[in-house]
């Protein structure tokens, strides 16, 4: 598998249908106080703009991105995290590990230096999968879909499983952008739809999806947690309960021209409100999957000298970021059009 590399020109969200235009004039005419710097930044960052116009991005003044700190939760962050892991038992771990995961503990000397390795209690746990056998998709597939939808997140599950990268277009409630686009392209809202630039196909249901996805880019199975019917949604339904509401209604925000780069999987609740915040500012962003297993992670330790997500870069700005607390202070502070 080729290591991850930066999303090229042309992973650039689709040109602004009419009605974002008509939010981006509403928004710029709401609060007083932000009336006039709102417009001329909403008019600049139209990914629609003359080629010749510079993206007017830049990190909050006095931004420094911060250290790693594994395992750590920031103040105040407790009960958010709590809430964003009630999914993990609901779904019995289903998007936390790789298609074919395996480990196994073996002692320290046994893992030679800059091989990735988890660190548990003294031993080191190697981590396999059959991620390797698989077919890979050349350019990353895109899907339509939001945080707090309970079909959405039994695809991105099988995304994880199948350790895929994803265009992921957010369509929160009231999004003016990419919701229209979907009843543009396949006749009706409605959440999840795929489009997969590889073969040409695309659609909706998220039992077909993930059909397609398994026999496509996987061996052809499908886990048992995604394989039950209505079980399986009533508890996609149950694992969302922690964060009810998040991840699932749009935010006034300003466009940037190139898809956010993030490093996450399904079963991390630290990567659950990183993405809560991008979907709510309808941010599109290109997600290279990392469950437990997954080839990427030691592509990753190679490259940063360690592994831990959420990760992301931003080629707007040319920030390049961990810490989940952070990476959402730094998400609202650049794209949200009014502060909270």
């Amino acid at each position: 598998m080729a290591p991850a590399a930066a999303a090229p020109a042309a992973l650039r969200s689709p040109p602004l249908l009419p009605s974002r235009r008509a939010a981006r004039a509403r928004a710029a005419a709401g609060p007083g106080r932000a009336r006039s710097r709102t417009a001329a930044l909403v008019v600049r960052a139209q990914p629609d703009a003359p080629a010749s116009e510079p993206a007017e991005f830049a990190p909050p003044p006095g931004f420094k991105p911060p250290e790693p700190k594994t395992f750590g939760v920031k103040d105040g962050q407790q009960g958010s995290v709590l809430g964003a892991s009630l999914g993990i038992p609901f779904r019995l771990g289903t998007g936390v590990f790789a298609l074919g995961f395996s480990a196994s503990f073996v002692d320290p000397e046994e893992v030679p230096a800059g091989q990735y390795a988890l660190d548990f209690q003294g031993r080191k746990v190697k981590e396999t999968s059959k991620i390797g056998q698989c077919p890979r998709p050349e350019k990353p597939i895109e899907i339509y879909e939001f945080e707090g939808c309970p079909f959405c997140r039994k695809v991105r599950e099988m995304v994880s499983v199948l350790d895929l990268d994803v265009l992921y277009y957010p369509c929160p409630q009231n999004g003016p952008t990419f919701r229209p686009k979907v009843l543009e392209m396949g006749g009706k809202k409605q959440f999840p739809y795929m489009v997969d630039p590889n073969t040409g196909v695309s659609m909706y249901e998220s039992d077909d999806i993930i059909k397609y996805l398994a026999e496509k880019y996987g061996d052809g199975t499908v886990p048992l947690m995604l394989s039950l019917g209505i079980l399986t949604t009533i508890t996609a339904g149950l694992a969302t309960l922690g964060r009810i509401g998040k991840g699932s209604s749009y935010r006034a925000s300003k466009v940037p021209p190139q898809p956010i780069e993030i490093w996450a999987y399904e079963g991390s609740p630290f990567c659950k409100l990183a993405r809560e915040t991008l979907v709510e500012l309808e941010l599109p962003h290109l997600l290279h999957s990392c469950a437990r297993g997954s080839p990427r992670r030691q592509e990753f330790f190679e490259k940063k000298g360690l592994f831990q997500v959420p990760y992301i870069e931003d080629p707007n700005t040319g920030v390049k970021m961990f810490e989940s607390a952070e990476i959402i202070e730094y998400l609202n502070a650049t794209y949200s059009l009014y502060k909270s």
